[in-house]
């Protein structure tokens, strides 16, 4: 950007936390409510000896794909929007509605330096902003079944989440003598029993059910309008696959277990973390209660390490601003893509901007076809030289779309603004 030999006078940019970056660029209609692009720069760890074709920091070219750690999480669009700044500003652009940038060094660790900071600096300075969009959704392309086209997905809410410790504490002994129950066979027993017994499905009570009604039109809307009948098929049809059943329901899954030190020695105390993905029907004391249902067993200790309710639910009508914005600017790149609002199901740096937005909405135009959910924090992480391009030009477009004063009537036609 300093290249471009405008940074004095066309933007302001502070190093927050040592590591992490916010831009400010002003626009020149100050009536004019600003809006805020984040993204982060830190990636989760890579070893080649993971099975990675390539080293995984090498960004080496292979057939058009770009390969690397961070390629689709989330260094496509820290480059995107700065590339399409810089080339915004080569061109002598002046933005009506200012807007900022945010860029948070540990997204990946919670973003309690990096983005927590950024907002107290905006904080101190009295900002608000229009909307804010961040990492999250993408272009779905062949991978929601029974769909014809690509979809892409504006993340409009995100789940919740919560770290639970289940603890069993017996007193130790010789493993020459062992009693009927350990302090492992216990808390075994209490973590099968969370594992076979999921939480409920909560189809439809949450925005997915606006998902399905936007993607698959009027049949599904009277699917949805009675899901007193449908609600219990269409459950056991996504629970099947772990990437749909995220979205039935509040996922309980298992990371740690510690127990023992010597094999002849039986252990005093036996630890499991439990980590929960929220649905936004739901609430972490509402976990809480089911989990201590499901366990039912006084001598399993139940210790909540962190935990945080699902994310507010953004607007996405025909006067959403924020929604309506992104959208025009994906179709007028995309007219093939059937636009939808959806809700992340992982969390984002976004979560800790609440009190300076009321719209956070979560997307970024990357590409996902069958196989490459696995490669975020996987091997072989890539993104298409061609795909990057289309982020560029869409952080381009996007950001000259917000000049408007406001949106047009709701019954203009197609997606003009």
């Amino acid at each position: 950007l300093s290249e471009a030999g405008v940074e004095s006078q066309t933007f302001k940019h502070e190093v927050v936390a040592n590591y992490s970056h916010l831009f400010w660029v002003p626009g020149s209609d100050l009536a004019l409510v600003p809006y805020m692009l984040l993204a982060h720069i830190d990636v989760v760890p890579a070893d080649e000896n993971d099975g990675w074709e390539v080293p995984p920091f090498s960004a080496k070219e292979i057939d058009g794909f770009i390969y690397g750690r961070g390629t689709i999480d989330n260094k496509q669009s820290v480059m995107g929007i700065l590339q399409a700044l810089e080339y915004l500003l080569i061109r002598g652009y002046s933005p009506q509605r200012g807007f900022f940038i945010g860029l948070g060094h540990d997204e990946e660790v919670g973003g309690l330096q990096g983005a927590m900071n950024i907002v107290r600096v905006l904080k101190k300075k009295g900002v608000q902003l229009a909307f804010i969009l961040d990492e999250g959704l993408a272009v779905l392309d062949g991978v929601i079944s029974g769909l014809q086209g690509p979809a892409a997905l504006i993340g409009i809410s995100e789940k919740g989440q919560a770290t639970v410790k289940l603890s069993v504490f017996k007193a130790p002994g010789h493993s020459s003598m062992p009693p009927r129950e350990s302090s492992i066979g216990i808390l075994a027993g209490a973590v099968k029993r969370l594992e076979d017994n999921p939480m409920p499905i909560l189809f439809g009570e949450g925005p997915e059910r606006r998902t399905f009604e936007h993607l698959f039109g009027l049949p599904i809307k009277f699917v949805m309008s009675n899901m007193w009948l449908f609600s219990p098929l269409i459950g056991r049809v996504m629970e099947r696959s772990p990437d749909t059943n995220a979205f039935l329901r509040t996922t309980t899954a298992v990371t740690m277990f510690n127990s023992g030190v010597k094999v002849n020695v039986l252990p005093s105390l036996a630890e499991a973390y439990v980590n929960l993905r929220i649905h936004p029907a739901q609430t972490v004391e509402e976990v809480l209660e089911f989990i201590q249902s499901t366990v039912g067993d006084e001598r399993v200790k139940m210790e909540l390490v962190n935990g945080f309710d699902p994310l507010p639910v953004s607007s996405y009508d025909e006067t959403s601003f924020g929604f309506q914005t992104i959208k025009k600017t994906l179709l007028d790149q995309f007219p093939q893509v059937t636009v939808a609002p959806g809700v992340c199901i992982g969390n984002t740096d976004s979560r800790h901007y609440t009190d300076l937005a009321k719209d956070i909405y979560r997307f970024a135009p990357t590409w996902i076809r069958p196989g490459d959910t696995q490669r975020f924090h996987g091997i072989n992480e890539r993104i298409s030289k061609k795909n990057y391009e289309e982020l560029v030009v869409f952080y381009f477009n996007l950001i000259q779309n917000c000049d408007i004063k406001e949106l047009p009537s709701p019954h203009s036609a197609g997606h003009e603004l």
